[in-house]
């Protein structure tokens, strides 16, 4: 696909991202690495992510990985400072890894529900709190990349609402407290995402796809790079004054409301 920005637009930068061996964190990564930056990326597989890497490397892309959970404070911690050591001071973090399974409130386990807040909200908080002390001040842009069901209630998703919607929160919070040291912290919200694991479960099939499709607006599913280019945004000097932004990107999903593809998410 065409490059809509700048050739080396991130020429000289250092860009972290978390959970990024596949899907919608890898092609950001991917795409970090294209526009000219030094990326350091990680997630639990050791074998997952080093292939990941390689991939990117494959392409003419500079790249690290590190196997590594986010539920870990001081795994975070040492990995960030590895990558630090390695690439200097970071000008981009993206906190991406992420939990789900579908599940009515009252089908699932105490430990199940546990498991999705740990990874999706105490990992991102672990990954933004440990990368503090790396980052470059000021420039820098964090980028939390959240999910519909932080801002509509959907049905067999009470772990992953509650777990996005205190990662938004987050978001704005070190957004207004970090402020001062010129660092942007923003979120993005994909919406339904085309070739990722989430999107072949809720389209198993050629009938359940089109009426997926049907109910976007726009009548179109996302694509990886449109995330990817979201995030190459809010790294430009297009976006040094947007700071604790919930950036959108569902075909107009939400303008319809938590029905549709939500209603069928235990189909």
């Amino acid at each position: 696909m065409t490059n809509p920005f700048r050739e080396n637009l991130l020429a000289g930068k250092a860009a972290v991202v978390a959970g990024a061996s596949s899907g919608i964190n890898l092609q950001i990564a991917t795409r970090f690495a294209q526009a000219g930056a030094r990326v350091a990326i990680f997630s639990r597989s050791e074998e997952k992510i080093q292939a990941a890497a390689a991939g990117i490397r494959a392409l003419g892309g500079e790249a690290t990985g590190f196997a590594q959970d986010v539920r870990d404070y001081a795994g975070v911690a040492a990995t960030l400072a590895s990558a630090a050591t390695a690439y200097g001071p970071f000008d981009i973090v993206v906190s991406g890894a992420a939990g789900n399974f579908v599940a009515p409130a009252l089908g699932m386990s105490a430990n199940g529900f546990k498991a999705v807040v740990d990874i999706d909200l105490l990992g991102t908080y672990h990954v933004f709190r440990a990368s503090h002390e790396h980052l470059r001040k000021p420039g820098a842009s964090l980028i939390s990349i959240s999910a519909p069901q932080a801002l509509l209630p959907y049905a067999l998703q009470a772990h992953v609402g509650a777990a996005k919607a205190g990662v938004e929160m987050l978001t704005k919070v070190l957004a207004v407290e970090w402020a001062g040291e010129g660092i942007r912290v923003n979120s993005i919200v994909p919406g339904p995402i085309a070739e990722t694991e989430g999107m072949a479960r809720l389209s198993p099939n050629a009938d359940a796809e089109n009426r997926n499709r049907r109910a976007i607006p726009l009548q179109r599913f996302g694509s990886k790079d449109d995330i990817a280019w979201l995030a190459l945004f809010l790294c430009s000097q297009a976006a040094v004054n947007i700071t604790g932004a919930t950036l959108v990107s569902d075909g107009g999903q939400m303008l319809v409301g938590a029905g549709g593809m939500a209603g069928r998410l235990g189909a």
